[in-house]
């Protein structure tokens, strides 16, 4: 998570996208209004009320809630004698050494709650409806190493990323077109 964080941090800042961020505003609603061909949105900071508006309104929330994630009901909640905790609400005094845990959820979840839980936690399960799939890959890209010296690091750099874009395109389409051989090639 630590990792996650810290290069969402240096990547906004690289890019002086942190700049045009507002930090700890907690939005209550978004209208549109034709007329004036602008969005308002309004909520709070730091406990004030605030009022903006826009033009393009771009959000990629989510399901998310600042109070209280999105919890599934589950038969037999009430007789389960364990703790529950959402990931939304972790605090550092849970204790999960030894322990059986099951986690439900996946993609950020999966992805970095659960190997730090199977550390120290007796049996760890993930539940999920829709699996992640992760590709383990190389820190430094063959690519970059034939690159570097030959271009700038910025044009070996893009040349990647879109290099890397065309191929999870070329394999979204590949599955889309044969799911049965897709799933043979992610399922071994």
């Amino acid at each position: 998570g630590e990792s996650i964080r810290h290069y969402v941090q240096d990547t906004a800042r690289e890019h002086g996208i942190d700049r045009q961020i507002r930090f700890h505003h907690k939005v209550a609603s978004a209208s549109w209004s034709s007329a004036a061909g602008r969005w308002t949105v309004e909520g709070t900071h730091d406990g004030a009320p605030f009022r903006l508006t826009c033009r393009f309104l771009f959000m990629c929330s989510g399901y998310y809630d600042y109070d209280a994630g999105y919890t599934p009901e589950l038969a037999g909640r009430d007789r389960f004698r364990g703790r529950i905790v959402h990931p939304q609400k972790w605090t550092d005094d849970i204790e999960w050494a030894g322990k059986r845990v099951i986690v439900i959820g996946s993609g950020a979840t999966a992805i970095t709650l659960v190997p730090a839980l199977a550390e120290r936690a007796a049996h760890v399960v993930m539940l999920q409806r829709s699996p992640s799939y992760v590709v383990s890959r190389p820190k430094l890209d063959p690519i970059v190493r034939k690159l570097r010296g030959r271009v700038p690091a910025q044009t070996a750099g893009d040349l990647v990323r879109w290099k890397n874009v065309a191929i999870g395109a070329a394999f979204y389409a590949y599955c889309k077109r044969w799911p049965d051989r897709a799933r043979r090639l992610i399922r071994p």
